[in-house]
């Protein structure tokens, strides 16, 4: 099936806080190329902004576009309910908030260096290169380095 739609009015490519978006996929599915957010927050973005799923991102004007940033950037505002975000509870203000694109990066960053500084267990297990989550070490991630046992000749 092939995407008919005015030469005008569709835009191939859709810049959306600083990320290119396909504008050939539908809308719920091109927005989770933005770094923060999944198929189930797209939806949920869709839904709150009078967005059709069904629509290409390509058909979507400047207004519903902007409509978008806005409940992407404040979302408590919009009732998204805490949970459905990815920042609870922030180490530093305490608030409640959707991190996406450099921000996420950023924070991700910040709050590795924080845990080296004060060096805890994830920290120093980040430092390292180890796995931090509790997983096995002795046969698996050893990433290139030499695996089994030389035979006796």
């Amino acid at each position: 099936m092939s995407l008919v739609v005015p030469e005008g009015d569709f835009q191939y490519v859709l810049r959306i806080v600083n990320t290119n978006v396909d504008g050939a996929v539908n809308v719920v599915f091109a927005l989770t190329a933005i770094k923060g957010v999944g198929r189930r927050f797209a939806g949920e973005l869709c839904r709150l902004a009078d967005i059709n799923k069904a629509k290409r991102a390509g058909e979507l004007t400047e207004d519903e576009i902007q409509k978008l940033v806005t409940i992407l950037q404040h979302p408590t505002q919009f009732e998204i309910p805490v949970w459905f975000l990815n920042r609870q509870r922030d180490i530093r203000d305490g608030k409640n908030t959707q991190l996406y694109s450099n921000y996420l990066d950023n924070n991700l960053r910040e709050d590795m260096q924080r845990m080296r500084k004060i060096r805890s267990h994830r920290g120093i297990r980040h430092a390292y290169g180890l796995k931090v989550r509790g997983q096995h070490t002795k046969t698996t991630g050893r990433r290139g380095r030499t695996v089994g046992v030389a035979k006796k000749k």
